[in-house]
């Protein structure tokens, strides 16, 4: 049956039960105000530039996945910060580019932008740091269904490569604090944490291209994440993923260009040589094949 939903639809779905359980269990929203203003934002930005610059409609599915997130995950008093979060969120796909990919997860990167100064009490802005408590259902059928699902979709071992580190490093930290293990761990169990390990750090568009570099990769942003910890940052794994994300990202295409080149010279130099009369008789005449979008 996995095979036949659109995977553009599995995270805004995902994300939606987020939304509901965590509400409806704790009220996690500020109001509906907030929410729909964030995604509206994210909804009319996408549709205005995307269709500026590539004179075409975009899927909505992205930008109501952005939307939601920072509806989600911002607390502010006042309603500016939702809509501009999600403007820079959906912004950032078409500005902060390089060979053709955007470097940031969207919404991460909208996040960050709001959350450093306010880290600083320069704005009124603080993320969500809500646990399930003793309601362990909602959590529970959260990540069933999530972790089923990203299975489903190939990138499970990504958010299992993070637990397992964060597991891992959650006993360091509470030797280091005296806080204890569980105190340590007892974050991965919110809101919070679901919407980073289930959607920002799996985003196909914004990791690497091979396993093993996004099992690296993970590993890294989980190591970055405890030393933000242990500087009491609250959205330490915001500042990870902003951090060491877009940093392998762009390892990995100049990386893979240089081997491109080292491996291409030999190649193009026979290429330069005259090809003889029964050798272009071999080749075979190329048809044209449709565009890859």
């Amino acid at each position: 049956m996995m095979d036949k939903i659109d995977v553009r639809l599995v995270p805004p779905v995902l994300i939606s039960l987020i939304l509901v359980a965590g509400h409806y269990s704790f009220g996690i929203l500020r109001g509906f105000d907030s929410i729909l203003l964030a995604i509206g934002t994210a909804v009319v930005v996408e549709f205005a530039v995307g269709r500026l610059v590539y004179d075409s409609w975009p899927h909505p599915a992205s930008a109501y996945t952005s939307g939601i997130s920072v509806g989600i995950l911002v607390r502010a008093p006042m309603l500016w910060p939702f809509a501009l979060c999600s403007a820079l969120s959906i912004l950032s796909k078409y500005v902060l580019r390089a060979k053709g990919r955007h470097l940031w997860n969207p919404s991460n990167f909208g996040l960050c932008v709001l959350f450093f100064p306010a880290a600083y009490g320069l704005l009124d802005i603080a993320p969500l740091n809500t646990q399930w408590g003793n309601s362990m259902w909602p959590m529970l059928v959260i990540w069933f269904v999530g972790l089923y699902t990203i299975w489903k979709v190939k990138r499970f071992h990504i958010t299992a490569t993070y637990i397992g580190a964060f597991v891992a490093l959650s006993l360091v930290r509470g030797i280091i604090t005296g806080d204890g293990f569980w105190t340590e761990v007892a974050p991965l169990t919110g809101p919070m944490y679901q919407l980073f390990a289930l959607f920002m750090i799996t985003d196909p568009v914004t990791t690497v291209s091979s396993k093993k570099g996004e099992v690296g990769v993970t590993i890294l942003i989980a190591i970055a994440e405890f030393f933000l910890r242990l500087a009491e940052f609250i959205a330490a794994p915001f500042y990870a993923l902003f951090l060491v994300g877009p940093v392998a990202m762009l390892v990995e295409m100049y990386w893979t260009e240089d081997a491109d080149e080292t491996e291409s010279g030999p190649q193009a130099d026979k290429e330069d040589e005259p090809v003889s009369t029964s050798e272009q008789a071999a080749v075979p005449t190329p048809t044209s094949q449709p565009h890859a979008s």
